[in-house]
């Protein structure tokens, strides 16, 4: 082996990032009732039950690997688009996170520590609160911390990311609700987020979601779970704002999908310490209501819209007008090549077409929509649903810096036959069936070459429909 692999490989033993050895026999008493299936079509299935400490264990151990890499990854981004080394955030998350981590948690979190070490890793506690942060660390309280310091240092802030929609009433094929998502991500992180988790808790609800390995929460936040609540959402692009004393925005949504019955119990357990952390538009759906709603979280701006009959969407553009002069100041909602307001303005378009006849099909067909309502033509770039920032045109805002390897890495939909047995159908990779391939990106934009050895081919996957294991 050359002098220089084998350095490598020893600075990532060191780092936690690879297994020191191989996996021991699966008899631990903290295995219980879990598995892990096959991987089918660049999708993992975990089944994960039991107190938060044995889930912890059971998530660390049987995704142990993908959590190494995964964070190897998330690393690099974060310590990039931050510009501070990984020492800082993890400090923020002793220091600022850790105080405002309920006990269930805190010991479901030490469980994951504690899986990934009984599989060789050495990945510690801080490491997996700060992984678990990664969004609202690196894109909300590094921007906030640098304007109370009086720093000055660019950093991309707020990402635009994801689009989604729900639909109920007479917008739907049968009347009832349709949910679909796409995740947008860097390759490089997105590439992972493959996981279909199954968890079944000692106490609240069975939940059914999409996840990255290693995050108690889905993180891009697409799930269902046995009370008939689904919920999806997209961020709300360039937004400022943080509050340090508020509880983490990884363990609200965690606790809002396992303990929620009803759109109240959603908005509830969102505001309660609310920290501004990747503040979102939720998209919420209550199966045994047919009621949808749209919950708008910023800091200081927070609102709650419902309807039995229409729809929400989402593409990352700021709905209400006191929030977006507040709270995203640097986002002009009257440019039209906006990435986020293309997005609305095709959203818009769709729903109007598809009025009455919006089912699963066409909630797959959507994202992987293609048209640009700037340009008027089919063509898949940063301003299209299914978005490919590597095709980014020139011309773009100068926070969206064009050809970045970075897109829509998978998508979800979902109908209330669908969320009554803990079922949503998926889509690894590109919707539309374009692939990413790394060689060939980097020959053409040298410039990414720093993501060399990180990012993966992302190939995509035809749909494929999970449900939870009964």
């Amino acid at each position: 082996m050359p002098r220089y692999a084998t350095l490598l490989i020893c600075m990532l033993l060191a780092r936690g990032m690879l297994l020191s050895s191989p996996a021991p026999s699966s008899s631990d008493s903290r295995l219980k009732n879990s598995f892990r299936r096959p991987e089918r079509n660049g999708w993992i299935y975990v089944h994960l039950e039991g107190k938060p400490a044995e889930m912890g264990f059971q998530h660390g151990y049987w995704l142990a690997p993908e959590i190494q890499t995964t964070f190897r990854s998330a690393a690099l981004i974060a310590e990039h688009e931050g510009k501070r080394p990984w020492a800082f955030y993890r400090e923020t998350a002793e220091k600022i996170l850790w105080p405002h981590i309920e006990a269930e948690y805190r010991e479901e979190l030490q469980g994951i520590v504690d899986g990934v070490r009984a599989r060789g890793g050495k990945l510690d506690l801080w490491d997996i609160v700060a992984h678990n942060a990664m969004e609202e660390l690196s894109g909300y309280y590094v921007p906030w911390l640098n304007k109370r310091d009086k720093v000055a240092a660019i950093v991309r802030g707020a990402p635009e990311s994801c689009s989604a929609f729900i639909a109920t009433g007479s917008y739907t094929r049968d009347g009832k609700i349709v949910i679909g998502h796409n995740n947008w991500s860097d390759y490089a992180v997105g590439e992972n987020w493959n996981v279909i988790f199954d968890i079944v808790p000692a106490s609240g609800h069975h939940m059914f979601m999409d996840g990255i390995p290693g995050v108690l929460a889905s993180d891009d936040d697409f799930g269902v779970n046995s009370a008939g609540l689904i919920i999806t959402e997209t961020t709300i692009s360039r937004f400022e704002g943080f509050d340090p004393g508020g509880i983490p925005e990884f363990v609200r949504a965690r606790k809002a999908m396992q303990y929620a019955s009803s759109i109240d119990d959603f908005d509830r357990i969102m505001r309660e310490g609310n920290n501004g952390g990747y503040a979102n538009g939720w998209l919420i759906g209550d199966r045994k209501t047919n009621e949808i709603a749209r919950l708008e979280l910023g800091l200081k701006n927070v609102t709650l819209e419902r309807t039995r009959d229409g729809y929400f969407v989402g593409a990352n553009f700021p709905v209400n007008e006191k929030l977006a002069r507040e709270e995203t100041p640097a986002y002009d909602t009257k440019d039209p090549a906006i990435s986020g307001s293309a997005r609305r303005a095709r959203w818009e378009q769709l729903m109007a077409e598809y009025k009455g006849k919006i089912d699963v099909a066409a909630g797959q067909k959507f994202l992987a929509d293609h048209y640009d309502t700037f340009t008027r033509s089919q063509d898949p770039s940063q301003r299209t649903l299914c978005g490919h920032v590597d095709l980014s045109k020139e011309g773009l805002p100068s926070w969206q810096p064009p050809f970045g390897p970075a897109g829509a890495v998978q998508s979800k939909v979902a109908d209330a036959s669908m969320m009554e047995t803990l079922t949503f159908t998926a889509a690894m990779g590109h919707a539309c069936g374009l692939h990413f391939k790394v060689a060939e990106h980097l020959k053409r934009h040298p410039e990414f070459t720093w993501q060399k050895g990180y990012l993966r081919d992302l190939n995509s996957h035809p749909w494929t429909t999970f449900s939870a294991a009964r």
